[in-house]
């Protein structure tokens, strides 16, 4: 198969054509595709399984695979109430989950859209997408680009955006990350960068304490086995110290995590549901299959002034830069 290779990967109901586009260099093999910019697919040399959870055909990217490997923005994870309040306006959401919280974006966000192939070589490619004012509820239109880079073992991940009015902006790559071919993330071990977490209400809204991972079931500043914890959070990541992340199969496939971003929402994706038929080229999916490990500013952020601040102004620019570096002991 060749490295530079753009092929039709399938058509959305409104007439607009997807785009495949395969990049690798070196050991690292990666599938991306222009709906939601997405990473379908992605191999190691060595290993035989798919590192992340995909799918082959088009229809499962626009039910419950919505968000598996794409971009998702521009305001990652959930806003609560879908509304908040900014330069002294009050700005409500599209509210896409229960009526309650903007996820994602809302039902139309960044996931979900077609966006444009601009460029690509062996081993990169870059989308971009523009959003008008108002989309979803956000204030100001904004222009995004995310580039894919495949070095050596590495995938490096570059969003930039930038607003025509203030916004908060939070974008983040959501795949979920399958090191063992058995279908559940239970003997994987975690290490993670960070002395807090955020709490968090039952709607998965945080509570605005910034906590001490100490003495509770969220600290993984040692790796140790993920069992069958439940995750859902957001780690505030400490700067400066190395990786964000560091994820360990059984068989000694590693994953790092390094990132320019402030959390890291780590969700041990305990209710994906299974395919509704087998497809042999990937990775089993089911609850607890793989995991997301998504690199973001803080989840509901606008409406806590003790978080770091997401507002991002005319003339500035948001960048997350996340790189996924594989080793295979």
């Amino acid at each position: 198969m060749a490295r530079d290779q753009v092929t039709a990967f399938g058509t959305l109901p409104d007439g607009t054509q997807v785009m495949q586009v395969e990049i690798g260099r070196g050991a690292l093999r990666a599938s991306l595709l222009s709906h939601g910019a997405r990473l379908r697919d992605l191999r190691l040399d060595g290993v035989s399984h798919p590192l992340v959870l995909g799918a082959s055909s088009l229809a499962p990217y626009l039910g419950a695979m919505a968000y598996f490997g794409a971009t998702v923005g521009r305001y990652a994870n959930r806003i609560g109430g879908g509304r908040f309040t900014l330069d002294g306006h009050e700005v409500t959401l599209d509210r896409n989950e229960a009526g309650r919280t903007c996820l994602h974006g809302g039902h139309d966000g960044t996931a979900t859209l077609p966006w444009d192939l601009v460029d690509h070589g062996a081993d990169h490619a870059t989308f971009a997408l523009e959003l008008p004012d108002g989309h979803m509820g956000f204030p100001g239109e904004l222009a995004i680009t995310t580039t894919y880079r495949c070095q050596d073992s590495c995938l490096e991940i570059v969003t930039e955006a930038t607003p025509s009015a203030p916004c908060p902006l939070s974008f983040a790559h959501h795949s979920y990350f399958a090191l063992s071919d058995e279908g559940n993330i239970d003997q994987c071990r975690l290490q993670i960068a960070a002395e807090r977490y955020l709490p968090v209400t039952a709607e998965q809204i945080p509570t605005g304490e910034i906590a001490s991972v100490a003495d509770t079931p969220f600290d993984f500043r040692r790796p140790r086995s993920l069992g069958p914890q439940t995750i859902d959070h957001n780690f505030c990541l400490a700067r400066g110290t190395g990786p964000a992340a560091r994820l360990t199969a059984p068989s000694g496939l590693q994953l790092e995590v390094e990132t320019d971003a402030p959390g890291l929402q780590v969700y041990t994706a305990d209710h994906i549901a299974a395919p509704a038929g087998p497809d042999p080229d990937r990775a089993a999916c089911g609850p607890r299959a793989a995991i997301a490990l998504e690199t973001q500013e803080w989840p509901d952020a606008p409406n806590h002034p003790t978080f770091p601040n997401p507002v991002v102004r005319p003339g500035q620019i948001h960048r997350n830069r996340t790189t996924y570096r594989f080793r295979n002991t």
